[in-house]
C-alpha cells in the first residue's frame, strides 16, 4: 500500500497521523485494562512504560499498513 493523503472535508492529512491516532487509541485501552489490574505498579516510570507501549503499537501498526 502507498502512503497517501487522506482527505477529510477538503483537508489533506498525512496517514501517519490517522495511525498515530489508531495507536493512542489502542494505548488508552491497554492502559485501562493494565490500571484495573494492577499492572503499572510494577513498573519504575508508569509514564515511561506506556509511552514505549505506544511507540511499539504505532511501529506496528506501520509496519502493517506498510506491507
Amino acid at each position: 500500500m502507498r502512503f497517501t493523503e487522506i482527505d477529510v472535508f477538503g483537508v489533506y492529512i498525512a496517514p501517519i497521523s490517522v495511525m498515530m491516532v489508531a495507536a493512542w487509541v489502542v494505548v488508552i485501552g491497554f492502559r485501562h485494562i493494565a490500571a484495573r489490574f494492577g499492572l503499572l505498579s510494577h513498573v519504575w516510570h508508569p509514564a515511561l512504560f506506556v509511552g514505549a507501549i505506544y511507540l511499539i503499537v504505532l511501529s506496528s501498526i506501520v509496519l502493517i499498513v506498510g506491507r
